[in-house]
Protein backbone atom coordinates (compact mmCIF):
# COMPACT_ATOMS: atom_id res chain seq x y z
CA UNK A 1 0.00 0.00 0.00
CA UNK A 2 1.31 3.42 -0.96
CA UNK A 3 1.51 5.91 1.87
CA UNK A 4 1.07 9.62 1.20
CA UNK A 5 1.81 12.27 3.82
CA UNK A 6 1.25 15.98 3.23
CA UNK A 7 2.76 18.68 5.40
CA UNK A 8 3.46 22.39 5.47
CA UNK A 9 0.00 23.84 5.85
CA UNK A 10 -0.91 26.55 8.31
CA UNK A 11 -2.30 30.01 8.82
CA UNK A 12 -0.88 32.78 6.67
CA UNK A 13 -1.86 36.37 5.91
CA UNK A 14 -3.03 37.40 2.46
CA UNK A 15 -0.04 37.97 0.23
CA UNK A 16 2.08 35.51 2.16
CA UNK A 17 3.69 32.25 1.11
CA UNK A 18 3.66 28.60 2.13
CA UNK A 19 5.39 25.53 0.81
CA UNK A 20 3.53 22.26 1.00
CA UNK A 21 5.36 18.97 0.87
CA UNK A 22 4.22 15.49 -0.10
CA UNK A 23 6.14 12.42 0.99
CA UNK A 24 5.33 9.20 -0.86
CA UNK A 25 6.45 5.66 -0.15
CA UNK A 26 8.28 4.46 -3.23
CA UNK A 27 10.11 6.55 -5.78
CA UNK A 28 8.22 9.67 -6.82
CA UNK A 29 9.42 9.04 -10.38
CA UNK A 30 7.37 5.83 -10.48
CA UNK A 31 4.16 7.87 -10.24
CA UNK A 32 2.61 9.53 -13.25
CA UNK A 33 1.23 12.00 -12.55
CA UNK A 34 1.41 13.47 -9.06
CA UNK A 35 -1.33 15.98 -8.50
CA UNK A 36 -2.17 18.50 -5.82
CA UNK A 37 -5.89 18.98 -5.20
CA UNK A 38 -7.69 21.22 -2.76
CA UNK A 39 -11.09 21.20 -1.19
CA UNK A 40 -12.65 24.28 0.34
CA UNK A 41 -15.61 24.05 2.72
CA UNK A 42 -18.79 23.31 0.83
CA UNK A 43 -16.97 22.85 -2.46
CA UNK A 44 -15.80 19.91 -4.51
CA UNK A 45 -12.21 18.82 -4.60
CA UNK A 46 -10.41 20.62 -7.42
CA UNK A 47 -7.11 20.22 -9.24
CA UNK A 48 -4.46 22.75 -8.30
CA UNK A 49 -1.29 21.55 -10.00
CA UNK A 50 0.07 18.43 -11.63
CA UNK A 51 3.48 17.10 -12.57
CA UNK A 52 4.18 14.12 -14.80
CA UNK A 53 7.02 11.65 -14.63
CA UNK A 54 8.62 13.54 -17.50
CA UNK A 55 8.48 16.79 -15.57
CA UNK A 56 5.63 18.45 -17.45
CA UNK A 57 3.42 20.63 -15.29
CA UNK A 58 0.01 22.20 -15.50
CA UNK A 59 -1.95 24.45 -13.19
CA UNK A 60 -5.45 25.60 -12.47
CA UNK A 61 -6.03 29.03 -13.96
CA UNK A 62 -6.67 30.45 -10.50
CA UNK A 63 -3.13 29.66 -9.34
CA UNK A 64 -1.06 30.18 -12.48
CA UNK A 65 1.84 32.51 -11.83
CA UNK A 66 1.50 32.12 -8.06
CA UNK A 67 1.98 28.40 -7.38
CA UNK A 68 4.80 26.12 -8.49
CA UNK A 69 4.89 22.34 -8.31
CA UNK A 70 8.27 20.64 -8.17
CA UNK A 71 9.97 17.37 -7.34
CA UNK A 72 12.90 16.69 -5.04
CA UNK A 73 14.32 13.37 -6.13
CA UNK A 74 16.95 13.32 -3.39
CA UNK A 75 14.31 13.65 -0.68
CA UNK A 76 11.67 11.75 -2.65
CA UNK A 77 9.14 14.52 -2.17
CA UNK A 78 6.88 16.74 -4.22
CA UNK A 79 6.42 20.35 -3.23
CA UNK A 80 3.86 23.02 -3.91
CA UNK A 81 5.27 26.50 -3.46
CA UNK A 82 2.41 28.93 -2.96
CA UNK A 83 3.05 32.64 -3.23
CA UNK A 84 0.80 35.71 -3.09
CA UNK A 85 -1.81 33.71 -1.25
CA UNK A 86 -5.39 34.87 -1.25
CA UNK A 87 -8.28 34.13 1.14
CA UNK A 88 -9.88 32.05 -1.60
CA UNK A 89 -6.88 29.69 -1.47
CA UNK A 90 -8.10 28.53 1.93
CA UNK A 91 -8.72 24.79 1.70
CA UNK A 92 -7.45 21.38 2.64
CA UNK A 93 -4.72 20.46 0.19
CA UNK A 94 -4.21 16.87 -0.89
CA UNK A 95 -1.41 15.14 -2.74
CA UNK A 96 -2.52 12.43 -5.15
CA UNK A 97 0.14 10.27 -6.77
CA UNK A 98 -1.15 7.90 -9.43
CA UNK A 99 0.42 4.82 -10.91
CA UNK A 100 -1.02 2.47 -13.53
CA UNK A 101 -4.40 4.16 -13.19
CA UNK A 102 -4.61 3.85 -9.42
CA UNK A 103 -4.31 6.90 -7.20
CA UNK A 104 -3.57 7.27 -3.52
CA UNK A 105 -4.88 9.95 -1.17
CA UNK A 106 -3.17 11.37 1.84
CA UNK A 107 -4.88 12.91 4.85
CA UNK A 108 -4.44 16.44 3.54
CA UNK A 109 -3.00 19.57 5.08
CA UNK A 110 -5.04 22.65 6.00
CA UNK A 111 -4.15 26.01 4.49
CA UNK A 112 -5.90 29.06 5.90
CA UNK A 113 -5.33 32.50 4.40
CA UNK A 114 -6.69 35.18 6.66
CA UNK A 115 -5.75 38.45 8.28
Amino acid sequence: QVQVVESGGGLVQPGGSLRLSCAVSGSIFSFDPITWYRQAPGKERALVARITSGGSTNYADSVKGRFTISRDGAMNMVHLQMNRLKPEDTAVYYCYPARFGTGYWGQGTQVTVSS
